[in-house]
């Protein structure tokens, strides 16, 4: 019984950093897969012989995957247990990225990069809903900010391990390096996360799995991942051109939503409670997180434009340039993490969301002013301030949820960062191409890339501070209904 009783309440310290440990590797390893494929695009057109919005499908099944699926692999969890779904979740991962690295076709490859997104959904749904089971409550926020510095360690090593990797062994071996990383990751899973239930008590194993079937929601889980689908094709479809598929996509986008939200109301066990929906704490945690996302993503569509076409840097100074952000949140993430332990998660959920706001006020102005010192500058504000927001948001959220939602709660957090995502690249795209007003922004001149940029993040200071508003008036009803 004191095994069972460290894994709920106050796990012992040496086995707590092992299976934090594992969940920062499993978190490493979904990030890497995400950035390592797109420096092989190239690689792979040649390759295979096909255009490059074929090989596109490469990256877009991944990512594709993970935000139809993230919510219900999370309730999955829920359901039959989060630690052997993990465990199974990983194993999919590693295999199919050894398939990957085999594919004799490009289509093999989409496929196999299909089901690696699949794995990759169910770690990146139950790696924050493990931390409650793993860490104890006071120590939640330093976890949280762990694994957020290793996903920007992930995302910053990915393309330039993947170059390098191209370069010295060719492109399979960028999929051979997920399959082992997913290996290991899988099989210190397998020794060190705590299981969350008794071990020795198969009756109770074989009684949840028998009644899982039974009080999950398919026909919610089918309409959800058809109308999330939709919806990123039709923010991702079109190469930056907003056309007559990519409406008739959000409508189906549409539709669906108003379907599945008619269903879940109707249904004995939803998928997601509309309960959920109107939480005080959940609904305007998700909304921001969707709103921080779309503005961080301004910074990876914008930024490169910007860098080169109004800075004048070439490709190995802009690449440098980008890289200063994830190399900051990699150092920032931990001691975000212990700041929201400290001083408590609401507060530093606005604290972080007033630095991003004035990180993109700098980027709006400073560049100007001093040019890449002053991006530099604006990029030091902005990526403390999105890992504390990270910490303290997911902190926050994790904090209070009731046992049997943590891997559907989890799950919808990454699934509204990951809308974020997709959103930022299509809208705030736009807005860049919008404000420089030329036909082709790769050769717009210099004062018209400075011009699109300025607006842009003046934008995305705008959407800050929407979020802002949100924290506040989430924190102020949280006072009075207290």
């Amino acid at each position: 019984m004191a095994d069972i009783a460290e894994t709920r309440g106050a796990p012992r310290s040496h086995s707590t950093a092992w299976a934090l440990a594992s969940l920062s590797l499993a978190m490493l390893v979904s990030s890497l897969a995400t950035s390592i494929a797109n420096v092989a695009l190239p690689t792979l057109s040649m390759a295979f012989a096909a255009s490059f919005a074929a090989v596109q499908w490469v990256v877009l099944a991944y990512l594709l995957t993970i935000t139809a699926l993230i919510v219900s692999v999370g309730r999955v969890g829920d359901l039959v247990g989060r630690r052997p779904l993990l465990i199974v979740g990983l194993a999919l991962f590693s295999a199919a990225s050894f398939a990957a690295a085999l594919a004799p076709s490009l289509a093999v490859l989409i496929a196999a990069r299909a089901a690696q997104g699949l794995g990759a959904a169910v770690m990146m749904a139950l790696t924050i809903a493990f931390v409650g089971e793993t860490v104890p409550k006071q120590r939640t926020g330093s976890a949280m900010g762990l694994l957020g510095t290793m996903s920007a360690i992930g995302t910053a090593l990915g393309p330039s391990l993947g170059g390098v990797l191209i370069a010295a062994l060719g492109w399979r071996s960028i999929f051979l390096v997920n399959a082992g990383l997913g290996t290991v990751a899988l099989l210190a899973a397998w020794r060190f996360l705590p299981a969350a239930m008794p071990a020795g008590d198969p009756a109770r194993i074989v009684r949840r799995a028998a009644t899982a079937s039974n009080r999950f929601d398919t026909l919610g889980t089918l309409l959800l991942a058809a109308t999330l689908a939709a919806y990123a094709l039709s923010m991702t479809m079109g190469r930056g051109h907003f056309g007559g598929l990519n409406v008739a996509l959000l409508g189906i986008a549409l539709v669906g939503a108003g379907l599945f939200v008619s269903v879940e109301a109707k249904v004995a066990s939803p998928l997601i409670k509309p309960a959920l929906l109107r939480d005080p704490v959940l609904a305007p945690s998700l909304a921001m997180n969707a709103l921080v996302s779309t503005v961080m993503m301004a910074t990876l569509v914008v930024g490169p434009f910007f860098l080169s076409r109004a800075l004048g840097l070439g490709e190995a100074a802009t690449g440098a340039v980008l890289s200063i952000g994830p190399v900051i949140s990699a150092f920032c993430g931990v001691i975000a993490g212990r700041v929201v332990d400290r001083f408590g998660a609401a507060a530093m959920v606005v604290a972080g969301l007033a630095l991003m706001a004035a990180g993109c006020a700098a980027l709006a102005a400073l560049p100007g002013l001093f040019g890449v010192a002053g991006y530099v500058a604006a990029i030091i504000l902005l990526t403390p301030g999105y890992q504390l927001f990270q910490a303290a948001n997911n902190t926050a959220v994790m904090a209070d949820v009731d046992q049997n939602e943590r891997g559907l709660v989890s799950g919808m957090l990454s699934l509204s960062r990951n809308l974020g995502l997709v959103s930022g690249t299509a809208v705030m795209g736009a807005v860049f191409a919008f404000a420089v007003g030329a036909k082709d922004v790769a050769s717009a001149p210099p004062g018209a890339a400075a011009h699109g940029a300025e607006m842009t993040f003046a934008i995305a200071a705008g959407l800050v501070a929407a979020a802002i508003a949100i924290a506040l008036l989430g924190n102020w009803s949280a006072r009075r209904s207290a």
